[in-house]
């Protein structure tokens, strides 16, 4: 896959843009199951285009070393958002139990 197909801000598409309007009209918490359950498949493609790009560096097949590593690099930063997103989740219904009712 080209590397300008990968897009760095599609990672938590689901999470910003049109679904945060109807997410915010939800009380049940799909929405942001939604939108996190796309940020995990997005990360997934860009893990194994990453994989794929590193496999043709080994082997020799790939012309330019830049594109492994900047697809290596998205894959990480995204991987880095997505479990700062997941954590913070966490803690908001760690807090959300310990409340007093």
């Amino acid at each position: 896959m080209p590397l300008s197909a990968i897009n760095a801000t599609t990672a938590l598409s689901g999470v910003m843009g049109s679904s945060a309007t109807t997410a915010t009209q939800r009380t049940d918490g799909s929405g942001f199951g939604t939108a996190l359950s796309g940020a995990v498949d997005n990360l997934q493609q860009l893990q194994g285009t990453s994989n794929t790009l590193a496999i043709q560096a080994v082997t020799g097949d790939l012309g330019d070393i830049h594109t492994a590593t900047i697809a290596a690099t998205r894959a990480q930063v995204t991987m880095e958002l997505v479990a700062a997103v997941r954590n913070k989740g966490v803690d908001a219904f760690n807090e959300i139990m310990r409340m007093q009712a």
